[in-house]
């Protein structure tokens, strides 16, 4: 049915926010609404980004690593099946439901410390899926610009032909995520297939002629030596800078709430997603070890290693320099061959981002607008797509569409991400007091903490590109939380009976009079004593009834939480007491609640406090605490428009 287009909703916004929270579409939805599929389908989904891999892989492990690339490729399997797989298959028990090891981490830190930690994990996630996003588009245009076919116009463009494929993929995701898995199913098929391709005629090629790998070996002792331990630790040194190969598995878990499981499973438990998840991690982890080997060699074997040089001042890049495999395609089946497998490559790369994609629209929307830390409309995804394209389009034209340029960054938000994942499966294993699972992930972890120095170390880059979108999260996230503070924060309120006895109680005159209270002995004397203040600082008659309301702040760092009500009697005088996230705000949402629940407006009789109105502005924002008076009426102002309806608030 077509929307309607209203003076105070146009049709723009309409469209812009629709499918706002519930109704979302992608791996972010809300719980039940999105159509689940086969697990090897989501893989697909997935596999656009960690498959299309092999379109780059292979070109800078030869750059990098020169005639050792196979041996540090090797390395860079063995971590991946005894390292990442069993790391990642914990995650996706331990979080079956998309958080990924952020959730995981988030609860190790409380209050603040929490937050920014989460804040940082999410900066490096950004980089992680907006850099597979613009280098993947940036391969794309690579491959595109050098096929033979392509007119001679597009040579020199490759920032422009990146832009388009960016704004390709953001059109998808306007359009609706329900085509995605769809289209990454027929361009993974397609894709692997034409590599089996290459690949086979490659190794039929070392088997026909084994003198190419005789002249390999020959090469590697010439320049590393015949030392078994030497060659052993040039590889190790050397694979950091091939974690590039490692990219599958973060998406992997974003995307889990995608895959089919048992029908009426339990959604906090649901064992047989969990299990599918794990075939897809598996079955994707195996696929991929067999052609980063088995490309790494053919590649090292059959293109001259000038080939593979990345363009400089005074000489262009090699025909080979990210994309080996399609100057493979070329040399081996012509240009026929060659330009299909270019189609395929293109098209696989350009939709390598909609996993990460997928990635970003599941991760802002389940941590930044519950911190407060964004506003309410990044639920949305048509917003976030506007956004995220806007970043993508930014980092092209700095890193000038350049493939080597942006790896590091890339390399660096991956590698960060497993270091944290198997850090959390470190802990969750201890906590649970398996002692041998817990040491071996802590091996892991090291493993991933070296590779994760060694690649900083080589290309800081990296994490110069990480820190920027670290402090443009907190920066943006913290203005966001104070933009928002004024909100009522509050889900809903809870009342007990003896609460609901009291407020009815307080109900029978004409007006129900509130004194909020900051709470010390909590004893019949103590409530005397503010009794006594309150009837004479605001003129109310003995014949009055008061209600006494005490908020106590569990924690301000939660942006909003349940506002739980339990009513007391301390000797005659009635009292409420409430847990909530910050006292102005549960003061204003309670008030609100018992106007709603008697159709009278409650009074509030507030005194003055003495101190700086910046340093309480201050508590407000950190600690939920401060001048409660003005704040509490700011709330209810912007709650409730109508002067008539809007609870009073005296101060005295």
């Amino acid at each position: 049915m077509a929307i309607a287009a209203d003076k105070n909703n146009p049709l723009w916004r309409k469209w812009l926010l629709e499918g706002h929270v519930e109704e979302i579409e992608g791996p972010h939805e809300h719980e039940g609404k999105h159509k689940r599929q086969p697990w090897y389908k989501v893989m697909c989904l997935t596999g656009v980004d960690y498959f299309s891999t092999l379109g780059y892989q292979p070109g800078i492990a030869a750059l990098v690593a020169g005639s050792i690339s196979p041996l540090a490729t090797l390395i860079l399997v063995l971590l991946t099946l005894v390292g990442a797989l069993p790391i990642y298959s914990k995650v996706a028990k331990e979080s079956p439901n998309g958080d990924g090891s952020v959730a995981m981490l988030e609860n190790l830190l409380s209050y603040w410390s929490g937050k920014l930690f989460v804040l940082v994990l999410l900066g490096f996630v950004a980089t992680d899926f907006v850099i597979t996003i613009t280098l993947s588009a940036a391969d794309a245009a690579a491959h595109f610009i050098e096929n033979p076919l392509v007119p001679a116009m597009f040579h020199g463009q490759a920032v422009l032909v990146t832009l388009v494929f960016v704004s390709l993929l953001s059109a998808v995701f306007l359009k609706g995520f329900k085509e995605a898995i769809g289209i990454a199913v027929v361009l993974v098929v397609l894709y692997l297939g034409l590599n089996t391709i290459v690949i086979a005629r490659g190794l039929y090629g070392l088997l026909s002629t084994p003198h190419e790998i005789t002249d390999w070996w020959e090469t590697l002792q010439e320049s590393r030596g015949n030392n078994v331990f030497l060659l052993i630790g040039a590889a190790l040194l050397a694979f950091p800078q091939l974690a590039l190969g490692l990219s599958g598995f973060e998406t992997g878990v974003a995307v889990m709430p995608l895959v089919k499981g048992g029908a009426g499973e339990n959604p906090k438990r649901p064992v047989r997603r969990i299990a599918n998840t794990r075939k897809m991690l598996s079955t994707a982890a195996l696929i991929m070890s067999v052609f980063l080997l088995a490309s790494s060699v053919i590649t090292i074997a059959h293109i001259p290693s000038e080939e593979f040089r990345a363009a400089t001042a005074t000489h262009a890049a090699g025909k080979a320099n990210g994309r080996a495999l399609a100057y493979l395609a070329h040399e081996f089946f012509g240009s026929a061959f060659g330009s299909l497998y270019d189609l395929s490559t293109i098209l696989i790369l350009w939709f390598a981002g909609a996993s990460a994609m997928a990635g970003l629209l599941n991760i802002v929307p389940r941590y930044l607008p519950r911190y407060g830390m964004a506003p309410e409309w990044t639920r949305a995804a048509r917003p976030l797509v506007l956004i995220f394209t806007g970043i993508c389009f930014l980092v092209t034209v700095v890193f000038k569409a350049d493939v080597n340029a942006q790896g590091g960054a890339y390399a660096t938000g991956v590698l960060v991400l497993m270091t944290s994942a198997a850090f959390a499966v470190t802990i969750a294993y201890r906590k649970e007091g398996n002692k041998l699972a817990s040491w071996g992930t802590a091996a892991i972890t090291l493993a991933f903490l070296y590779t994760t120095g060694a690649n900083v170390v080589e290309r800081p880059d990296g994490v110069r590109i990480a820190s920027l979108f670290i402090l443009s999260i907190v920066v943006v996230s913290f203005i966001s939380r104070i933009w928002r503070t004024l909100e009522l924060r509050v889900d809903r309120v809870d009342v007990d009976i003896k609460a609901l006895e009291l407020i009815a109680e307080a109900s029978s005159g004409e007006i129900i009079r509130l004194i909020p209270n900051r709470p010390e002995e909590m004893d019949e004397a103590e409530y005397e004593r503010q009794d006594l203040e309150a009837r004479e600082d605001h003129q109310i008659e003995d014949s009055e009834s008061l209600l006494f309301v005490e908020i106590f702040v569990t924690d301000p760092s939660a942006f909003s939480s349940v506002l739980r009500v339990e009513g007391h009697r301390v000797g005659k005088y009635r009292v409420l007491r409430a847990h909530g996230t910050a006292i102005p705000n549960s003061l204003a949402a309670l008030m609100l609640w018992v106007r709603d629940r008697t159709g009278k407006r409650p009074h509030a009789y507030f005194n003055w406090t003495e101190g700086n109105p910046f340093s309480y502005v201050v508590r407000f924002v950190l600690f939920g605490k401060g001048e409660v008076a003005p704040i509490t009426r700011e709330i209810l102002r912007r709650a409730e428009s109508d002067i008539e309806l809007r609870p009073a608030v005296h101060s005295a």
